[in-house]
C-alpha cells in the first residue's frame, strides 16, 4: 500500500485498532461475569432503558424479586441479600454497557467518515461485515442469557458461552486484520508459504485450545484438579471416560482439563518451532523483528494456567484467570499479526524469503 493512501486512512486505523482494545476489555469483562456467577443476574433485555442500573431501592428491589424466579437463586444463591445482588448485577450491567459503549464507537465515528469520505469503495464490504458480526455477537449473548432464565438451568451452558467467545474472539481477528489492510505497507508483506501454512495450523490449534478454556471456564473445571505437573497425582489421570466420547471430551471435567493442558503443551511446541523457522526471515523485515512475541506470549500463557489451576483448589483465582485469558488474546492476536505478515504475494522470481 503506497504511504499516500496509508495517510488517508490513518483515522480510520486508529478507529479500528480502538475498537480492538474495546473488544479485548468486554472479552475480560464477560469472562470475569461468568467466573463470577454474574451472568444471568439481569433477567431482562433494555437495549435502551438497560443502560441505567435501578435507581432507587424500589427498583433494586424489583430487579432482585425478578432474579429470584430463576433456577440459580433457588439452587445456589438462595442466601443471597439485595447487597449481595447488587454484587453481580454489577459485572452483568458493566459488560451489557460496555458493549453499548462499543456500538457508539463505531457507529458514530463510522457516520463521519462517511461523510468525510475517508471510507473508499474497497472499505465498504468489510465495513457491512463488520457491523453484521457485532450484531450477530450481540445477538448470541443474549439468547445465551435467555437459555439459563428459566426454572431448571443453574447457570448458561458452557457450550453455548465457547460459541459466545469465539464470535467475539472472531470478530476482535477480524477487525484486527482489517486494520492491520489498511495501515501496514506492502513492503513490510513477505512472501513465507511454509511460515505461513505453520501459522494457520497454530491458529487453528489456538481456536481449539480457546474454546476448551471457555469450558473451563463455564464448567469451572479448574477444580477438578489443582496440581501440575499432574493431575490429581497421575499423568493420565482415571475417571475421564464419562457416557460416550463426545460428552467425555465437552462435560468431563478432568477430560476438559486434561485436553486444555495436552493443547497448551502442543501450541507451545508449535510457536517454538515456528520462532526457529522465522528467524530465517531478513533481518530487516517487521516479521523478524517481531519474532519473539508469539514466543513469549505462550510460555507466559502456560505459566499463568500453570499458577490459575495450581490456585484453584478451593476457588478460582480471579485475577490470575483474567490475566490467562488476556494473555490468550494477545497470543491469538500476535499469531495473526504474524500471518499477516507472512502473507504476501510471491515475486517475479517466485521465490519465498525463508
Amino acid at each position: 500500500m503506497e504511504k499516500s493512501t496509508l495517510q488517508q486512512h490513518r483515522p480510520v486505523a486508529i478507529w479500528l485498532y480502538t475498537g480492538v482494545g474495546m473488544i479485548i476489555i468486554q472479552v475480560l469483562l464477560g469472562g470475569i461475569t461468568r467466573l463470577t456467577g454474574s451472568g444471568l443476574s439481569i433477567t431482562e433485555w433494555k437495549p435502551i432503558l438497560g443502560a441505567l442500573p435501578p435507581m432507587n431501592e424500589q427498583a433494586w428491589q424489583a430487579a432482585f424479586d425478578k432474579y429470584k424466579e430463576i433456577a440459580q437463586f433457588t439452587y445456589v444463591n438462595s442466601h443471597f441479600t439485595l447487597s449481595d445482588f447488587k454484587a453481580i448485577y454489577f459485572w452483568e450491567w458493566l459488560h451489557r454497557d460496555w458493549a453499548r459503549l462499543m456500538g457508539l464507537v463505531f457507529a458514530v465515528p463510522f457516520i463521519y467518515f462517511l461523510i468525510k469520505k475517508k471510507i473508499d469503495r474497497s472499505m465498504v464490504n468489510p465495513m457491512i461485515i463488520l457491523f453484521l458480526l457485532g450484531a450477530l455477537q450481540g445477538a448470541i449473548g443474549w439468547i445465551m442469557v435467555k437459555s439459563g432464565l428459566n426454572e431448571e438451568n443453574l447457570y448458561v451452558s458452557h457450550i453455548r458461552l465457547a460459541v459466545h467467545f469465539i464470535a467475539a474472539l472472531l470478530l476482535l481477528c477480524y477487525v484486527l486484520w482489517f486494520a492491520l489492510k489498511i495501515s501496514t505497507p506492502a513492503t513490510a508483506i513477505l512472501y513465507s508459504p511454509s511460515l505461513r501454512r505453520l501459522n494457520g495450523w497454530l491458529l487453528v490449534l489456538l481456536t481449539l485450545q480457546l474454546i476448551y478454556g471457555a469450558f473451563m471456564a463455564g464448567l469451572h473445571a479448574a477444580l477438578a484438579a489443582s496440581t501440575w505437573p499432574d493431575i490429581n497425582g497421575m499423568w493420565w489421570p482415571a475417571g475421564m471416560q464419562q457416557g460416550g466420547f463426545l460428552e467425555s471430551i465437552t462435560q468431563n471435567h478432568i477430560a476438559v482439563q486434561f485436553i486444555h493442558r495436552g493443547l497448551a503443551y502442543l501450541i507451545a511446541i508449535g510457536v517454538a518451532v515456528w520462532w526457529w523457522n522465522a528467524a530465517k526471515t531478513p533481518v530487516y523485515s517487521r516479521l523478524h523483528r517481531i519474532r519473539y512475541l508469539p514466543l513469549l506470549l505462550v510460555l507466559l500463557q502456560v505459566l499463568l494456567g500453570v499458577l490459575t489451576v495450581m490456585g484453584s483448589v478451593v476457588k478460582i483465582p480471579l485475577l490470575l484467570a483474567v490475566l490467562h485469558q488476556f494473555t490468550g488474546m494477545l497470543l491469538l492476536l500476535a499469531l495473526v499479526w504474524t500471518l499477516f505478515l507472512s502473507n504476501g504475494k510471491p515475486a517475479l522470481t517466485g521465490k519465498p524469503v525463508s
